[in-house]
């Protein structure tokens, strides 16, 4: 039922300047969007992954897999990516919700005993893929690692309303265990207990669907 379909996925951490050689990032390892680019590819779909900066890894030479680092650069990829037609786009990727007002062009000097700057919010990518990718089902992620249950779920809930998504996966790791929930308008599946489970649930859910 998959194949054959085309699906745009972000995955790993992005990265915000603080100066010349510094950066800020998060913990985000990519597993999630590996895997689901693995096995869809398997499935037969053709899968184009944004990667982020997770290290050494070794995937299906199937996958076109475009490398970036920083925030900027993945904005402007997903733009050019959206000049084109998707069946799905799966926005897995751990995207930096701020960044610097100001960007040292030079090396902060490292002899500061307290270094204090100010950030602004990032655009919101996620937002702004109903607009350019009218036909295509819309997946988004929403990681909170504190919550759980009904809060999680409602967490799910507002980002599918206010992002004009067709699914949200709302997942969290409190206590050290992962827990996972597919949010629809129609329904609300899980609790799903590995990533594992999660990226089958939600393959076969797209296989439904696109």
């Amino acid at each position: 039922m998959l194949k054959n379909k085309k699906i745009l996925i972000t995955a790993g951490p992005t990265w915000v300047p603080i100066d010349n050689v510094r950066v800020i990032s998060n913990t985000s390892t990519g597993k999630t969007g590996i895997l689901l680019a693995e096995d869809l590819t398997k499935r037969g779909a053709k899968i184009t992954l944004l990667l982020g900066p997770i290290g050494a890894y070794s995937l299906n030479k199937k996958i076109k897999v475009v490398n970036f680092k920083f925030f900027d650069e993945l904005n402007s990829l997903v733009k050019n990516a959206l000049k084109k037609k998707y069946d799905a786009i799966i926005q897995a990727a751990a995207i930096s919700d701020y960044r610097p007002i100001k960007v040292s062009k030079t090396k902060i000097n490292s002899d500061k005993n307290i270094l204090e700057l100010a950030f602004k919010r990032t655009p919101k990518i996620i937002a702004s893929l109903r607009k350019a990718a009218l036909g295509s089902f819309l997946v988004g992620f929403k990681f909170e690692p504190d919550l759980s249950g009904n809060k999680l779920v409602n967490k799910g809930r507002s980002l599918l309303k206010n992002s004009s998504l067709d699914l949200v996966v709302a997942n969290t790791s409190k206590n050290r265990r992962y827990a996972a929930y597919l949010v629809s308008k129609e329904k609300n599946s899980g609790r799903i207990s590995s990533k594992e489970k999660m990226v089958k649930s939600l393959i076969d859910l797209l296989g439904e669907k696109i």
